[in-house]
């Protein structure tokens, strides 16, 4: 065998065992680069994964804070509504207490048993009525009130109501007095004593009120929740 055989098969060896390597470590290289891309996208799904789990328990949080806010937001109306109801119903009741007394007192007959029954218990408290002023509302004994039954003075309630009055307290030493400010009912001053009994609608409709609102609260407490 001649030299340039030896060569050619040295250098044909050395081409094999180069390639041989070059694919050795290609393939370990190439291993490597995907063992890295594996871990980088193990590394890449675990962070996507615990991102996503955070992002999920901020969303669940969130919602909650504001189902949360929207009961106490919902909660508060209710309780505001009820507050107003009630109050509004509160108001409404003293109206209408107010409003029938104030049409109870104005029918004469009723105004006429009232000043009988406060005269009456006077003489029995103090031996008599001397002194004592019964105060009308105007609309019943005064000027305008007059003026406006004019055409009815003999026949009248109201005439028949104020004469019958004005002569049975007179003779019981009582004096009757037309006051502006009455807008309904009676007041006395009994001159002896010093004493101002105020059976006016509002006192009436202010002692009304002072005893029944317990009551009336009550029921709507019972109602309305």
């Amino acid at each position: 065998m001649n030299a340039p055989d030896q060569n050619a098969r040295g250098v044909d060896a050395l081409i094999s065992q180069l390639r041989a390597d070059g694919i050795a470590a290609g393939k370990q290289e190439a291993e490597r680069i995907v063992a890295e891309a594996k871990a980088e996208a193990a590394k890449v799904l675990a962070t996507a994964k615990t991102d996503a789990e955070k992002a999920l328990n901020d969303a669940r949080i969130a919602s909650e804070r504001y189902e949360n806010a929207g009961k106490e937001a919902l909660s508060t109306a209710m309780r505001d509504a009820v507050l107003t109801m009630k109050s509004t119903l509160m108001a409404r009741f003293e109206i209408d207490v107010q409003r029938m007394v104030s049409q109870t007192v104005a029918d004469p007959e009723m105004l006429k048993q009232m000043v009988l029954e406060l005269v009456g218990r006077a003489r029995a408290d103090t031996g008599a009525g001397d002194g004592t002023e019964v105060i009308l509302p105007a609309q019943v004994v005064g000027p305008d009130a007059i003026r406006e039954n004019a055409d009815d003075i003999q026949s009248g309630k109201l005439t028949k109501f104020v004469l019958g009055l004005s002569q049975k307290m007179l003779e019981d030493g009582v004096t009757l007095h037309a006051s502006d400010d009455l807008q309904g009912g009676i007041k006395a001053k009994l001159a002896k004593d010093d004493i101002l009994l105020d059976l006016s609608d509002e006192a009436i409709a202010s002692l009304l009120i002072q005893h029944l609102q317990p009551r009336f609260r009550a029921a709507l407490e019972g109602v309305i929740r």
